[in-house]
């Protein structure tokens, strides 16, 4: 996976700002600050929180879980102390 930086001079940033600022929120994108074509900052994006369906979302269907594995310490009787 290719992450595709945009670089934006601190002289352009400054006169977009705003701009900038929701490109990054919309996308999810870096955005790399020059001064004098030398690399200063990186402006990013905060993360939001998701549930854990949506982390999961991905790998639900690769995941396999055995009712086994869930229940194996359940089905024993507990000794109280």
């Amino acid at each position: 996976m290719t992450t595709v930086m945009t670089t934006v001079a601190k002289g352009q940033l400054k006169a977009q700002l705003l701009a900038y600022l929701r490109e990054v929120e919309r996308t999810g994108e870096e955005l790399i600050v020059t001064d004098h074509r030398v690399a200063v900052l990186k402006i990013t994006a905060l993360r939001r929180r998701q549930s854990p369906a949506a982390v999961f979302a991905d790998i639900r269907s690769h995941a396999c879980l055995e009712k086994e594995a869930v229940l194996a310490s359940t089905e024993e009787e507990w000794d109280v102390v």
